[in-house]
């Protein structure tokens, strides 16, 4: 099977956690060959960076024509560029060898240490206009655009000045900003997108910029649209963070969501929704019904009220290559989204305690039909101000259904991708039915794809 590969042009980085170390880290958790062009290599560790050693330019575009006359690569991603030498080099170098490019403008590593020269930034705005995206974080953004940043309304104009410069889309990543979420703001066409998420950590993780653009850059080379690669890049990456590791005696790094889980409370719900995962992992025929951000499966304790008494996968359900991929172990609270469906129809009967978030197609409604199931949809456009669409729209289905059916669906509304949720009153019979829906077995094409084995 051919494997895609990605570019990383960036400097090494000694202690592991960030630069080209973590982008082939990356992309080798994410299903893809990493290739390397390498810019810079300092003497770093997690509490700082000791000494950088820049390399010339010309050795710059040596490497990346050696890597372009062998590889079939069209998706490259940058880091470190230390100087405008270095960085004509990589505007001339991917130019003329048509390479699409992810621009991570890195400037200050994580523990403060400059990471750009001041007299490059000039070069470096110039290699924006080739970007198809650029990624920077909020003190990255503010030097790019001149822009102080203290708010969303900050953020907003920050974005429109760095889109001016060239690039095609604009994400500025609102990790920096204090709040109880992360916001990060999508700039495209002429209009914002907000992508929000829970603050998983208060203090810095090394690694986290290099990381996340690799993982976009990965999913492009999988053929994904930017916008799918960038949800599942802040997924892949928000597990990363989760499972961030403590291995130096500086700041921790990132753990890229391909190591082995960690060692979880075990419960017989926590053993049940696992078992369930890897039996949905097991079945390449499971990425048919895999929606672009992800599938996940949960189940509620008996009584439960409160979604920290639902266990949810901590990572949803992704394609990797042909197969489902298991990006964390079942954790209390580990789907909001999910858990809220298992405890509003708990409400209702107190015997469904799981549920599945699966792929919308006609195809997949007429199918679940087929087999019998009581299917009932909810319209979303309906849905009102201030709600919580899965306890709202589960609610509906409900209501319309006199009784909690198999099966609701919805066609999804402006953003909002549609959606499939299959409940029942266990997780391996949820995994079951989904596995039902997707059609005949193909024992031969077996093969189960869990975190401990993408590296």
């Amino acid at each position: 099977m051919k494997v895609p590969c990605a570019l990383a042009i960036g400097g090494s980085d000694s202690g592991g956690g960030a630069g080209i170390q973590a982008d082939l880290k990356t992309f080798a958790a994410l299903g893809v060959h990493g290739l390397c062009v390498v810019t810079a290599v300092t003497a770093q560790n997690t509490r700082g960076v000791n000494a950088t050693f820049e390399l010339p330019p010309e050795f710059v575009t040596k490497q990346l024509n050696t890597v372009m006359r062998d590889f079939d690569v069209k998706w490259a991603k940058t880091g470190m560029l230390s100087n405008a030498g270095i960085i004509r080099a990589v505007e001339l170098g991917t130019k003329h060898h048509g390479l699409r490019l992810i621009v991570d403008p890195v400037m200050a590593a994580a523990t403060g240490a400059p990471l750009l020269r001041e007299d490059a930034i000039g070069a470096l705005t110039k290699l924006l206009a080739r970007a198809e995206l650029v990624t920077p974080n909020v003190p990255e953004a503010e030097r790019l655009s001149g822009i102080k940043i203290r708010t969303k309304t900050g953020m907003r104009k920050a974005a429109r000045a760095i889109a001016r410069l060239g690039p095609r889309v604009v994400l500025i990543k609102g990790g920096h900003l204090k709040g109880r979420e992360t916001t990060d703001l999508l700039y495209a066409k002429g209009k914002f997108t907000e992508l929000r998420g829970p603050r998983i950590t208060a203090g810095p993780t090394h690694g986290t910029g290099c990381s996340f653009a690799s993982a976009i850059t990965a999913e492009l080379a999988k053929g994904a649209g930017l916008r799918t690669a960038i949800c599942r890049a802040r997924e892949f990456i928000s597990q990363g963070i989760k499972n961030r590791l403590e291995v130096g005696k500086g700041l921790p790094i990132v753990g890229p969501a391909g190591m082995p889980p960690p060692k979880v409370e075990q419960s017989e719900i926590h053993r049940e929704v696992w078992e369930a995962a890897k039996l949905l992992a097991a079945e390449p025929r499971f990425t048919k019904l895999l929606p672009e951000v992800g599938s996940n499966i949960a189940m509620a304790f008996p009584r439960a009220k409160t979604t920290s008494e639902v266990v949810g996968l901590s990572g949803r359900i992704i394609k990797v290559g042909r197969h489902p991929f298991l990006p964390g172990p079942p954790a209390l609270g580990g789907s909001k989204h999910v858990a809220n469906i298992v405890l509003t129809a708990m409400r209702y009967d107190p015997k469904i305690r799981a549920a599945l978030n699966i792929r919308f197609s006609d195809k997949i409604v007429r199918r679940c039909r087929g087999l019998g199931l009581r299917v009932v949809e909810f319209d979303r456009s309906k849905e009102p101000r201030g709600v919580k669409t899965m306890v709202w729209g589960t609610e509906q289905a409900i209501k319309k259904a006199g009784g909690v059916p198999d099966v609701i669906f919805d066609r999804g509304a402006r953003g909002k991708e549609p959606m499939v949720r299959l409940l029942g009153p266990s997780a391996i019979r949820v995994a079951k039915l989904a596995l039902g829906i997707a059609g005949p077995d193909n024992r031969s094409a077996i093969r189960i794809v869990l975190p401990h084995e993408a590296l």
